[in-house]
């Protein structure tokens, strides 16, 4: 369980949320644990490619090519504090994501 869990964080650095997504549907009935970390990274990525979308908006007006290397870096630095976390079995809440998913 904590591997899987551990890589539904770890693939939200290189495939978005198709990743969390994939491991949510296909195991959130057989673990709660995974459902729950599953979930966590889901709504992180969706949370992050919102920001990547008003990022993109914004380089319009020049703040978004700012915004998109901390986003960036951010997504990077969270992802693997999560994966740490889940590997030692504790549950991880990502300090600033929308939960959408419930």
């Amino acid at each position: 369980d904590q591997n899987l869990a551990m890589l539904a964080h770890l693939l939200g650095i290189v495939s978005g949320f198709i990743g969390a997504l994939v491991i949510w549907l296909s195991k959130k009935d057989q673990s709660t644990y995974i459902d729950e970390q599953a979930r966590e990274a889901l709504n992180f990525q969706i949370t992050m490619m919102i920001g990547f979308v008003v990022a993109y908006i914004l380089t319009f007006i020049l703040i978004g090519i700012l915004l998109i290397p901390v986003l960036v870096i951010a997504n990077l630095v969270l992802c693997i504090l999560a994966a740490i976390a889940v590997s030692e079995g504790k549950h991880y809440r990502y300090p600033f994501a929308l939960r959408l998913l419930k």
